[in-house]
Parts: C-alpha cells; structure tokens; sequence
C-alpha cells in the first residue's frame, strides 16, 4: 500500500484509498451515499480572513449533483470591499481536493473549500485563493520549480484558574502537564485538523504561560509539514476554523492576536519554504544552503517591508515587531538565529546516523534528510491574510531570480549574530529595517506593488485596497502615543482580539 495513504486520518482519503488530490465529483457522491452524509458545506475566505460558510440538504441526488458541478451564487459585495453592490454576484464553486467531515456537525456533514468565479464564469481576479494560484503559476514560470511552504499556528487558550500546578511565568515552552493545562485541547485539534486533511508536523505549548486577573493565559502551536504553496494556506485556514470551533465547544477562548499585553510573548505565524524541482528539495547542495535558496532569501530581503502588509495586517502587529521578543525588528537573515527575519533551522546535514547511535540495534538508515531543509520568515502574526501572505511569500522569493545580483544581496544581509546585543550594534545600524506600524507599512507597499502585480499575480484593486486599509488605521506614531498607558493597551488587545 502507498505509504502515503496507510495509516491516513483523512476520512475520504481511507475510505476511498486515494490521496484527496485526485478527488473527484464522483468520489464524493460515493462517500455521501454510502456514508449516509445528509448535508453539504461549501466554505470560503473573505476579506476579514475568517472562513464563510454556506449549508445545502441534500435533497435528493439531482440536487447533489447540480450543487457540486455548477456551485452557487453569493452576494460579493458582502464579503471584500472592492466589489460593488450593483453588480455583487459571485459564484463560488467547490474544490473537490479539499473535501473533509465535518468534525463538529450533528448531521453528517461534507465540507470543501471554495473558488470564486466572476459573472462570466472566470477565477475571480482578486480573490485570496486565485491570487496565491498566480503566484504560484508564476514562480513556477519564472523558476521551473514548485513553491512549497507551511506555517507555525501559535495561539493561546484562555480559561479560568483553577490555582494548581501554577506553570511558571514565561517558561512554558514544551511544557509537559499538570504545568501545561491545555495539552489535551491542542491534540484533541490536531487529530481534527488531520482528519480534515492537514499534515500536521507536531504540536506543544509555547513560551507564553501567565495568569492575570485569575485567568490562565496559555500559548500552544500546532506546526505543519511544507506541502504545494496553495495546499499550505488551505490547511491553515481550516486549522484556526477547527481551533475556534473546539474552544467553542469546550467553554474555552483562543486567539490568534500576534500580542495581547506588555511583557509578555508574542504569537507569530511564521512560514516555512522550500523550492522542490522534480520531487527534490533544492534548498541544499552538498550539505550546505544552496544558492538557489539563497537567491530566494535575497528576493524576501528586497521585498520584506511590503512583506508585512500581507502578514501584519492591524495595530497590534508592530507591538510584537520589537527588539528582546525573538521576533525581527531588521532585514536580515541568519542560521538558527531566532533575532533575524529569515531564519535558517537545523536542517539535518550532519553526516552522521543519529538514530543509530540512540540507538545501537537499528542498521544504518540511510534517510535522504535533505528533504526536511527550509528556510523560516518570521515577521508574519496570526492577523496575516493567509493567501495574500504565502502568495506575497512566492512572489518575493520569485523576485530574487529575476535579481541580477541576489547572491550579493544574501551576503549582505547575513549576520550570524545576535543583532540586538549592545556589541553588535555596528551590524544592526547597516541593516533595514521593518515598517513599525500599518501606516509604513502600506507606503512600503506602494513603493513596491509594481513587483506584486507582475504576471497579473496581485491585482491593482487588490493592493488598493490593502494599502488604504493598512492607512486608515492612522498608527504612524501609536506605540510611542501609548506607551506606558495600559488601559489603552488593553483597549487596543481588545479591539483586535479576534483578528484573522
């Protein structure tokens, strides 16, 4: 059996003994009506980031088919503000690669994410996933190789203290239980996530733990295996809607806010890339970082500031962006080095068996690990829009093979040590730095929307209406103005608690 499908927590995928990539119409009526499914969920992403869900009865097996080949009809205007009430109507068509049960529905429920299609049956040109499907045509056009990636979901969990086992403050990275309260929550999520399709890489509690006014503060993340750029961003999009459902569920609050008080971690969701060309990640070469993965780093070195417009999308993102946080204030990157923007992570190029030497009765594996090597953005919060972000991602790291001298770019912006420590502070003073509020970071991408909205990847309207966004939010000099003012603090964590 493929190794691929054994052991697969993908309903579909293990009853139908097929990967959800070749799905088809008729693979999900089979499941329906052998199944006994009654309902049928279409879902898409709107402006605000948030899945939108839209439920059909299956009335009979003419209704069933006609829902899944023509899709239906949705008011446009209510879901992005570039589109105009007078002329709003939107199809949105189901992806049958994305079909998933619903883990929540007491009627048996099929869910899949949704296209979107203009009034002449064309891919909405401005729509998330249509822009993250150019970026991705275009990177492979440019390259003549796959853009893969996967996020880190980091998030906390909200709940009353019940005063045992108090975890101590700031410290609870892979904390094991009783200390880590909400381990069950996490892995109840994961299994959820997996059933609904995600490759989940691993899950543990992170290093925010507090307690204040008798609730616990927990951080978790939940982090994904590098999959096709598109696939990646669906997965995410689900993963936050199954979190949110399960805290629902369970009495308990969760969020996603990249900094919900002074002090105290931050929650990112940083990004993971790897360039695949034929099966084969190209990210090494003989044991040491290729230039092909550092001519995409130079590309996301050039693009970083508009970068954020994408990842960093309200107020309360650039009081995460701060010196001492282990999140990145410059354009750099480094190895292992969690003060840069582009990190790279251990990628498993020692030359030695270190399953063997743990453990003496296994032969030599001879396990290919340059496959686990990526390169890690850390900029991008939980505001991000998922799509707009990993296709802002695909288009940087495009960008820096149409550079002439990315490999000087990449020498350039390379520090191999701590930026923020005082005897450093030659170094960090040649480095660029990161927008430090919405306002910079929309002129950042005005400056660059020209490299965006080549090959017709992210529209004009798209990046309109981004930047006046980002804008509007006036916060030029909002982490100065609130300094030292907490009640307004707490009022801005408030107001963008549940972004994203």
């Amino acid at each position: 059996m493929n190794k691929e499908l054994e052991l697969n927590p993908n309903l579909l995928v293990a009853y139908l003994g097929k990967p959800s990539s070749e799905f088809t119409k008729a693979d999900i009526i089979e499941y329906i009506k052998e199944n006994h499914v009654q309902m049928v969920n279409f879902m898409y992403p709107a402006a605000d980031g948030r899945l939108k869900t839209l439920n059909f009865v299956i009335n009979n097996m003419a209704y069933l088919d006609a829902i899944l080949t023509c899709g239906e009809r949705v008011d446009g205007s209510s879901l992005f503000p570039f589109i105009e009430a007078g002329s709003s109507d939107l199809y949105v068509v189901p992806r049958f690669r994305t079909a998933f049960v619903d883990p929540f529905a007491e009627i048996p429920t099929i869910a899949m994410l949704c296209s979107y299609f203009n009034k002449d049956g064309e891919p909405l040109e401005s729509s998330p996933e249509n822009t993250l499907h150019k970026a991705c045509v275009a990177f492979n056009k440019v390259t003549g190789m796959e853009f893969q990636a996967m996020g880190e979901l980091e998030y906390y969990v909200i709940a009353p203290d019940g005063g045992m086992f108090a975890a101590t403050d700031q410290r609870g990275y892979h904390e094991s239980a009783p200390y880590a309260k909400f381990n069950d929550f996490r892995t109840k999520c994961m299994a959820y996530i997996a059933q609904a399709g995600g490759q989940i890489k691993y899950g543990h509690s992170e290093v925010g733990n507090f307690t204040i006014d008798g609730m616990i503060y927990e951080q978790n993340e939940i982090e994904f295996l590098p999959v096709n750029a598109e696939q990646a961003a669906d997965q995410l999009m689900i993963a936050k809607w199954i979190i949110r459902n399960l805290a629902y569920q369970l009495g308990l609050d969760i969020t996603f806010a990249p900094k919900i008080t002074t002090g105290k971690a931050g929650s990112g969701l940083h990004i993971h890339m790897r360039i695949v060309k034929d099966g084969q990640n190209q990210m090494l070469s003989e044991g040491v970082l290729s230039n092909t993965a550092r001519t995409a780093i130079a590309g996301m070195m050039i693009l970083a500031p508009s970068i954020t417009a994408f990842g960093n999308t309200n107020p309360t993102s650039y009081f995460r962006l701060v010196p001492h946080q282990e999140a990145p204030t410059n354009v750099c990157w480094g190895d292992r080095n969690r003060s840069v923007l582009v990190r790279v992570p251990l990628g498993w190029a020692t030359k030695s068996d270190m399953s063997k030497i743990a453990n003496p009765l296994e032969e030599e594996s001879n396990y290919d690990t340059t496959q686990k090597q990526t390169v890690e953005m850390r900029s991008p919060d939980g505001s991000a829009d998922l799509y707009q972000l990993i296709a802002g991602l695909a288009v940087a790291c495009r960008y820096g093979f149409e550079l002439d001298n990315a490999l000087e770019i990449a020498e350039k912006t390379y520090v191999n040590v701590n930026i923020h420590k005082s005897e450093n502070i030659d170094k960090l003073n040649t480095l660029a730095q990161l927008p430090d509020s919405c306002a910079t970071s929309a002129e950042a991408l005005k400056a660059q929307r020209g490299i965006y909205e080549k090959y017709n990847v992210f529209s004009p309207a798209m990046i309109d209406g981004i930047i006046n966004k980002l804008s509007s939010y006036n916060d030029r000099t909002l982490r100065s103005d609130i300094d030292g003012k907490p009640e307004e603090m707490l009022a801005l964590v408030k107001k963008y608690f549940h972004c994203g």
